[in-house]
């Protein structure tokens, strides 16, 4: 079982191909849905975290048509992994990681969050964050309601994968946006919108 793995910056890690079928149904998946905030350390399969991504915003077919629907197809949304082996970007276009920075920045990641501590418990936290000019520039300012209509479709896709795989995750969106954007170290044109702490559930077998 392969695990994400400690790289130099700028190295991108070819991600498995995401399945398009599993076991558990989406009735399932909706109907058993939880909020975990209690996590195993134990590192995701490298299969899971390119599941969870693909998810957030794999690509699906046509011309570059995602997992989740945006406003004219305009795709505001970029997706960081962050747990022990540093900070990762993901590509969609490639369906791969490149390490944007080095270190475990969990607990900067949860002070950020007002000190959420299960932040640091779970093996990597996915960090949504969005380009707001990518929307606002076709859309004017009601471009900024379809950035949030965006990112809760993305979320909402990733919250039901981690449960068709037997993981538990939850909505973060109690942070201070500067503070996460800093210890991120985001672009500045990208702002931090949503944090989604993925792992397998404490106290399952």
């Amino acid at each position: 079982m392969k695990r994400l793995v400690a790289v130099a910056i700028g190295e991108t890690i070819a991600l498995p191909a995401a399945a398009r079928e599993s076991s558990v149904s989406l009735e399932q998946a909706v109907a058993r849905r939880r909020s975990c905030r209690s996590f195993l350390k134990e590192p995701l399969a490298l299969e899971q975290l390119a599941q969870l991504l693909w998810a957030a915003q794999g690509i699906t077919g046509g011309p570059g048509l995602r997992a989740a629907p945006s406003a004219g197809a305009c795709y505001p949304l970029e997706v960081y992994v962050v747990g022990e082996h540093g900070m990762f970007k993901y590509r969609p276009q490639e369906h791969a990681l490149t390490k944007t920075g080095e270190g475990d920045r969990r607990t900067q990641l949860a002070r950020a969050a007002l000190g959420q501590s299960f932040i640091v418990a779970a093996p990597v936290t996915l960090v949504l964050a969005a380009v707001y000019q990518r929307t606002t520039r076709r859309y004017g300012e009601r471009g900024i309601r379809y950035v949030y209509m965006d990112v809760g479709c993305a979320a909402e896709n990733v919250h039901l994968q981690a449960e068709a795989l037997g993981l538990g995750s939850v909505a973060v969106g109690a942070f201070q946006d500067d503070a996460v954007a800093a210890a991120l170290a985001l672009p500045q044109e990208e702002q931090p919108l949503y944090l989604i702490p993925v792992g397998r559930r404490a106290g399952e077998p």
